[in-house]
């Protein structure tokens, strides 16, 4: 397994809405028993035994099961009206509402706590047991499942308000921006920009894709290292992000005596899935943005105020990128271009940002005088003459929708003033 295919399946094992429960499930289970055990063979400090449950086994009995019945109830009751209610929400901010909550590892130990209460109740119960001996009573078990008991309260509580708080479309909306940032803070550079590679040479040989599905991740430093350990070179036309059909071109590779090991070294170095992923895909998390934005413009939901804060948080990330230089999809090894793949630049980007919010918000003058705001705003801080001239080219866009998407004077007198 590559290293991008084995970050890939740990970050989607991270992100899996079963795997923190499960975990706590079994430690609690793996608790119960040992308790049980311990019963009778530890003597406790002074003061604690005061503490420690003293009822019968039928006192026991009891409250391991209204535990156990309890924490399943809140469990399955909470967790579904959640679901509904995220289902309902999830209408005006998209599905990634959805994937936030079963991906938030605060809900997946919310879940844990309830489910592992549930499990060591029942472990714990089924060693109680009467006899004319006097029967068993596991006291360290009972006493440790009130204390989980009163913690479930404590994280039935906590979970309520988090829940509340995490469906605020302002939340969503900082959660994708802080994803968009991360994922350019490892792909940019702060070096200049490199020169540009030449294209695949005439005898090259096409590769084929081994499969179909979105491009998640491609492993670029362990092609670019067999490419120079074969004296080749690799051309490439799709990226992270793209949809990739199987049996179509997808690159090419020269010299072409190389290309079935080329074509193995490709189907490992590439993730495919049917979902986009933000790791590599920087236009998949703007994209994300300008969807929410959308939604809100929609005239079912009518709220101009949630795109004004999409700009926002589009006009934060280009600012971050003053001074720092995008991928340009060309790697080199001991000065030699061995890997060409398509990159996002930053007239993509900005392409990605602006086109389609400024296409939906176009009769909302309030939000194309922010995005011309927004604009302004990078051009001041921005010194690239070509990026300035990219943001000036969406400035006459923006200002030309926006004059004709309505007849208000006041509103056309504010658009041109910006």
């Amino acid at each position: 397994m590559t290293a991008a295919r084995l970050r890939q399946w740990w970050a989607d094992l991270r992100a899996s809405f079963w795997l923190r429960p499960a975990v706590m499930t079994a430690a609690a289970i793996v608790l119960a028993e040992a308790l049980v055990r311990l019963e009778g063979k530890v003597s406790l400090p002074d003061g604690l035994d005061d503490l420690v449950y003293g009822g019968a086994a039928a006192g026991a009995r009891d409250v391991l099961g209204a535990l156990a019945s309890a924490t399943i109830g809140v469990a399955g009751t909470t967790f579904s009206i959640t679901v509904a209610a995220l289902t309902l929400a999830s209408n005006q901010m998209g599905p990634r509402l959805l994937r936030n909550f079963t991906s938030d590892a605060g809900n997946q130990y919310a879940l844990g706590a309830l489910v592992a209460t549930f499990a060591f109740s029942l472990v714990a119960l089924r060693s109680v047991h009467e006899g004319d001996d006097g029967g068993f009573v596991p006291q360290l078990a009972v006493s440790a499942g009130l204390l989980m008991g009163f913690g479930c309260i404590g994280v039935l509580i906590w979970f309520l308000h988090h829940v509340a708080a995490s469906i605020s479309v302002d939340r969503v909306v900082a959660l994708v921006a802080a994803e968009l940032d991360q994922a350019l803070e490892k792909a940019c550079g702060d070096g200049t920009d490199p020169e540009p590679a030449l294209g695949p040479a005439p005898d090259a040989a096409a590769l084929r894709a081994p499969g179909s599905g979105y491009l998640r991740v491609l492993d670029d430093a362990s092609l670019a290292d067999w490419a120079a350990g074969c004296g080749a070179v690799l051309h490439l036309d799709v990226r992270a992000g793209g949809f990739v059909l199987a049996g179509g071109v997808v690159g090419r590779v020269s010299p072409p005596a190389v290309r079935e090991a080329a074509r193995a070294a490709l189907a490992e170095a590439m993730v495919l899935g049917q979902s986009r992923s933000v790791e590599q895909d920087l236009e998949y998390a703007v994209r994300q943005l300008v969807e929410i934005a959308l939604r809100a413009l929609s005239p079912g939901i009518n709220d101009p105020f949630t795109a004004i804060g999409v700009l926002d948080r589009l006009g934060a990330t280009l600012a971050g990128l003053v001074g720092r230089t995008l991928p340009d999809g060309v790697f080199r090894r001991d000065g030699e271009v061995r890997l060409v793949r398509p990159a996002t630049d930053y007239a993509g980007l900005a392409d990605a940002m602006f086109h389609m919010l400024r296409q939906g918000a176009a009769g909302q003058p309030a939000v194309m005088i922010r995005m011309l705001e927004v604009l302004a705003a990078v051009a001041a801080v921005e010194p690239d003459p070509a990026r300035r001239a990219v943001l000036a080219r969406h400035a006459g866009l923006a200002r030309h929708a926006a004059l004709g998407g309505t007849r208000d004077p006041a509103a056309r007198r504010a658009i041109r003033s910006r």
